[in-house]
């Protein structure tokens, strides 16, 4: 008789479009670090739903806020005010040192309404030709899922069987600057990038790149605009990726733990020259900026600042990162990462290590077949770091060489 783990993956295999391999593994609970499978078996949670759990499963904070909310009012959209959309974004401002946010649902949704904001600031502000406008964007990237996006990725998987892809981008090697300064011309508008590419294996750039671009982007006089979607909101030890070399992008985009995993929420957060530029009727979402989200996004961000997320990321990232270096292997290519966004990279496909973990009570995901992607909640504590740490010594020690 089959189990009830094999009776819901059938149903879910039988009823949904196969755009996901996951796991075998059907999740029922969750709290903090840990989730539970319907067989009752406990697990390490290391993928944090890509860095959207950076406060943990179910916070109880959060959780309060959202419960709160919900018997209150959880839809106006944007056609009425409501009471919680303005403390919201107030604070996020304050977090960004921003003058404006406009909120959305979905990182892509923030993304794309990045494109059109460095768009139009192109067009109104810096004189650009209409329809010549310009953003640069790297290689390896990954922004979303929505036709534009995809139109400028360069993952196969990704745009193949999608296209015409949408023109008026340039793509160039990620980390590399002399490539942007040259990419650089009197039609660029914006320069759309991720402090740290998170879906393609955790790549971080050479120190110094952010100050480069920082100081390429105002000398061509082009918005900066960073995706800290995965990299911010503490994942990488500082509240935003960018803060690791000192620089402030023009933009951020903002996703994932904003909203602590409860709820889809995103922003663009950007100053007053960009944000002023939209005018009602150019940009807009029937949820983006509801009541719920916005006591939901309140109430992560101060969890985030209450309890001092970013500097635990820095300081156990720093540990886990120490010990996963100690880790010997045949086909171990490398450790790397910051804060708690770490990965291991083989010189074999990482789904068989990635299985074993699992069946060892710690749930990870691989990206583009050898890399293994560690990003545990922000929460965990040193002890439960140190037992997850011994879970995968383990399993690299057993992994086939």
């Amino acid at each position: 008789m089959p189990s009830r783990t094999q009776k819901e993956i059938a149903l879910v295999g039988r009823y949904c479009a196969h755009n996901y391999h996951p796991l075998p593994v059907v999740v029922t609970r969750a709290k903090g670090v840990f989730v539970w499978d319907v067989e009752g078996r406990r697990y390490f949670d290391f993928l944090s739903a890509y860095s959207a759990l950076n406060q943990g499963h179910n916070h109880p904070a959060i959780v309060a806020a959202a419960k709160a909310q919900l018997g209150r009012v959880a839809l106006t959209s944007r056609a009425f005010h409501n009471d919680r959309l303005g403390p919201f974004l107030k604070l996020l401002c304050e977090l960004t040192g921003k003058a404006r946010a406009l909120p959305m649902n979905t990182g892509a949704e923030a993304v794309e309404t990045a494109i059109k904001a460095m768009r139009l600031w192109g067009y109104r502000v810096k004189g650009v030709a209409p329809d010549k406008a310009e953003i640069v964007v790297c290689e390896r990237n990954f922004h979303g899922r929505t036709t534009t996006i995809v139109g400028f990725s360069s993952d196969r998987g990704s745009y193949e069987g999608f296209g015409p892809a949408a023109p008026g981008f340039v793509r160039i090697p990620f980390g590399d600057a002399s490539a942007l300064r040259r990419a650089i011309g009197p039609d660029t508008v914006g320069f759309l990038f991720e402090p740290i590419q998170g879906e393609a294996g955790v790549l971080l750039p050479p120190e110094g790149y952010l100050r480069e671009v920082r100081r390429l982007c105002t000398e061509g006089r082009v918005l900066m605009c960073a995706d800290e979607i995965q990299t911010g909101l503490g994942r990488t030890g500082a509240m935003f990726g960018c803060d690791h070399e000192g620089v402030a992008p023009d933009l951020y985009i903002l996703g994932k733990a904003l909203s602590g995993g409860l709820y889809p929420v995103s922003a663009l957060v950007a100053d007053e020259e960009v944000l002023s530029l939209f005018k009602p009727g150019t940009h807009g979402s029937t949820f983006g900026g509801n009541p719920l989200a916005a006591a939901i996004g309140e109430a992560a961000l101060r969890t985030l600042i209450r309890e001092k997320l970013p500097q635990r990321a820095a300081e156990l990232g720093g540990r886990l990162l120490r010990d996963l270096k100690t880790l010997r292997h045949p086909r171990l290519k490398d450790a790397r990462g910051r804060g708690l966004m770490l990965a291991l990279e083989f010189s074999a496909p990482a789904r068989p290590l990635v299985l074993d973990l699992m069946r060892r009570g710690l749930l990870a995901k691989e990206t583009h077949e050898n890399v293994i992607r560690l990003a545990p909640p922000l929460t965990i504590t040193s002890a439960q770091l140190k037992q997850a740490f011994g879970v995968i010594a383990e399993a690299v020690a057993a992994f086939p060489g």
